[in-house]
């Protein structure tokens, strides 16, 4: 069987925060994880690599993307909307 894309973005922001995925709680924010801004930018690119996706995020600017990175939820839910995108293309 194969991953949801929740349990493989919590993987992924496990593995940059130094946790088990368990531990990794949909309402937490990086921030509450332990995930600094450059622990956020390799999330990203293993996002994109893990989705084979784009995600519309600025390093330079993060409150200005149209990435939600408010909560892990919220990631989640992003990623799960841009892999959807992709697959209608």
């Amino acid at each position: 069987m194969s991953e949801s894309i929740r349990d493989k973005v919590i993987a992924i922001i496990a593995e940059q925060a130094v946790l088990e995925p368990g531990d990794v709680s949909m309402d937490a924010t990086l921030q509450d994880l332990g995930i600094d801004s450059l622990g956020l930018v390799e999330s990203i690119f293993a996002i994109e690599e893990a989705f084979d996706i784009q995600v519309p995020f600025n390093a330079n600017e993060p409150e200005a993307s149209d990435f939600d990175i408010s909560s892990v939820a919220a990631i989640v839910a992003a990623v799960e909307a841009l892999v959807a995108e992709q697959k209608s293309t």
